[in-house]
């Protein structure tokens, strides 16, 4: 799949998260790229490019003081290729970006990785 139209996909779905949860991710950016750096893995013990999907990385609204200022961007990392490769065919791709979308914003708003789990196990 082509970046531009891959990019297209991801705006799709950041369009359906609700208006109340995107008015709280104003200073989040969603970042694209084709796999996480080698730091990145390294920082997370994992030892393919392949099995990492996505990545939020700053301060869970959760975490955060009213007095304390975030020190780095909010950030959404989308990883093109892993997505692709998770997606199986062409058709899938769009549910995998909104569920990989939806676990990095979940992070955002500061739930781990265990309940977003068990709230997508009640959804089924």
């Amino acid at each position: 799949m082509r970046p531009e139209i891959f990019e297209a996909k991801v705006a799709e779905a950041m369009e359906r998260i609700p208006v109340e949860f995107q008015e709280k991710m104003e200073n989040v950016e969603v970042l694209i790229e084709d796999f996480p750096d080698p730091e990145t893995l390294d920082s997370l013990g994992l030892r393919s490019k392949w099995d990492l999907l996505g990545l939020y990385v700053g301060v869970p609204l959760s975490d955060r003081s009213f007095f304390a200022v975030s020190p780095l961007p909010e950030r959404i990392f989308l990883y093109r290729r892993p997505i692709m490769r998770a997606a199986g065919s062409a058709a899938n791709i769009a549910e995998v970006i909104r569920d990989v979308l939806i676990h990095e914003v979940g992070h955002h708003f500061g739930f781990s990785d265990e309940q977003l789990y068990q709230m997508s196990e009640n959804e089924d």
